[in-house]
């Protein structure tokens, strides 16, 4: 804590002020050991000592407006540019599918309503108040029975993949396709970074640096659509894509160009052609006796159907973008999917520098996949394999399932909780280690013996009963450590590294909560741009679809 203290001070606080700091500092630290070193700053209190700060140094102190503006604020309490922590990115969609969804839902739910008075026996006018004097039980089975006759139980696939990057700026042609198993494409894909800026003062203190964000969401874009097709096994349960048009040829791209944005609107399959009449290009492409009468047009027209492929529109859109310091998570899905995706809410939450920075802590998401809600977390816990660290981590979860509260979207919902989820993924860093010398572990990686090292594994201790993680359920482990490699290398580090000796560990890990989700596959990447090397999982969800 006296750390991060004393680099606010030099970052931020003029020297005439820094004795002024160092005293509310102080006091801080105290409030923080009260309780027996439970309790921990809250944003009321953060936000008590910087407007003393303010009115204290009143205005003469001119650095005020200049460094401590409200991007860097929102940052330092995770206050979003709207409301609650609205401010994420998607790609663009036409919203009044959303609404139509909705209203369909809200006519089948009152159906449901009634439905459920029916087999009460009191009949579809029946008030509230009178459903709730049946008994608890019958209500609910009843509500089961009836639901049953709207709802249909299917499957769809899920990738999550989680990556601590190093701080390292990815070149533009990295090369992610085996890490994201492409060659069985899933539904959905999570995707949750840690470490795409590098931890020092300036980003973990300063206005964010999003320059990577761009690059990594050109990275996955390009991967997800570059051999999309529907060769996976699981069906995605949305609606069927539009049939195959001819695409626009060369003379009217730039048209095409133009009209992207209204042509995105029409439908869920590729773009509508610009022009299907022979008096655009001097032939008609439907018919192969349009073709015969104008042969001198054939070649403009093998062009046409060549670059079809070439003018599709992504398979793969992007739902969700949401960065905190270093921590990034990214969520895309099929196209076709994207309608049916309803309630999208992110939280986020900051366990570093003094209990509430973005250094470590977790962005979550909370979605409905037709009728059923999932919950994401990806996290980045606190570092370190001494004595007592693990304990650090494990209050770091809890401190997240704690803050983590997705606010409804209008004042009519109830917020929702990590727990309230039907499936849950939690993925990231969590950063805990192997209970082993660093001469024992190398002797089991030697051998390959996983079950030798995973016995000394800090998390598995954890997911068990009672304990931090219970209930969760992680795949079985059957690959190397994924830390600490050095960077572009398969080495791990050695005792010769200038970053020191560290035992290698599964610091990267994927678990999922509730039933109704399978794990298929649960692996790791053999991408060496970071010190980490990426951890994937694959799962099959069930989903409650209206019928």
């Amino acid at each position: 804590m006296a750390s991060s203290s004393s680099s606010l001070t030099r970052l931020f606080i003029p020297p005439h002020r820094a004795h002024h700091e160092a005293a509310m500092a102080a006091s801080a630290g105290a409030s923080l050991r009260n309780g027996g070193g439970m309790q921990m700053l809250t944003k009321d209190l953060v936000m008590q000592r910087w407007a003393e700060m303010v009115l204290c140094c009143g205005a003469d102190w001119n650095c005020v407006s200049q460094l401590w503006n409200r991007v860097v604020l929102r940052k330092w309490l995770n206050i979003g540019a709207g409301s609650g922590d609205s401010d994420f990115s998607a790609d663009e969609h036409d919203t009044s599918e959303g609404e139509t969804d909705r209203e369909g839902m809200s006519g089948l739910n009152h159906a449901l309503c009634n439905e459920e008075r029916i087999l009460g026996g009191l009949g579809a006018s029946t008030t509230g108040d009178e459903m709730s004097d049946l008994p608890y039980c019958l209500r609910m089975h009843r509500s089961e029975i009836s639901r049953a006759q709207y709802v249909d139980v299917r499957e769809l696939r899920i990738y999550v993949g989680t990556w601590n990057v190093g701080g390292r700026f990815p070149p533009s042609d990295l090369d992610i396709e085996e890490w994201l198993a492409t060659e069985e494409p899933a539904e959905i894909y999570v995707i949750g970074f840690q470490e795409i800026v590098p931890l020092n003062a300036g980003n973990i203190f300063g206005a964010e640096d999003n320059r990577p964000v761009a690059v990594w969401e050109h990275i996955i874009r390009e991967t997800l659509n570059k051999n999309c097709s529907d060769k996976s096994g699981f069906k995605c349960h949305s609606d069927p894509l539009s049939p195959s048009r001819f695409n626009p040829s060369d003379v009217v791209l730039s048209m095409e160009h133009g009209l992207l944005s209204e042509s995105d609107k029409d439908s869920d399959g590729e773009l509508h052609p610009l022009i299907e009449r022979d008096h655009n290009c001097g032939l008609q492409a439907k018919t192969n006796e349009n073709l015969e009468a104008f042969p001198e047009d054939n070649l403009a027209c093998d062009a046409i159907i060549d670059n079809r492929t070439k003018r599709k529109r992504p398979e793969f859109v992007r739902i969700i973008s949401k960065q905190m310091v270093g921590i990034f998570l990214s969520i895309w899905v099929r196209r076709s999917l994207r309608k049916h995706i309803k309630n999208l809410r992110v939280s986020t939450v900051g366990v570093g520098a003094i209990g509430y920075i973005g250094n470590k802590g977790s962005i979550s998401v909370s979605m409905s996949v037709h009728e059923t809600p999932f919950c994401f977390v990806c996290c980045h816990l606190t570092a370190g394999e001494k004595d007592g660290d693990d304990l650090k981590r494990n209050s770091n979860a809890e401190e997240i399932l704690r803050r983590t509260v997705f606010n409804p979207e209008n004042v009519v919902g109830m917020p929702m909780r990590i727990y309230d989820h039907k499936r849950i993924i939690w993925l990231g860093d969590l950063n805990y280690r192997i209970n082993l010398s660093y001469e024992r572990a190398h002797e089991l990686i030697s051998k390959q013996d996983w079950d030798g090292l995973f016995e000394r594994d800090q998390l598995k201790r954890e997911l068990r009963k009672g304990c931090t993680f219970d209930g969760w359920f992680e795949g079985v482990i059957s690959f190397a450590p994924t830390y600490k490699y050095e960077f572009d290398s398969e080495n791990y580090v050695s005792d010769e590294s200038e970053s020191g000796r560290r035992t290698p560990a599964w610091c990267d890990r994927i678990l999922s909560y509730g039933k109704g989700i399978r794990l298929l596959s649960y692996k790791r990447g053999e991408l060496t741009l970071s010190d980490h090397r990426p951890v994937a999982a694959v799962y099959v969800a069930e989903i409650e679809v209206f019928h």
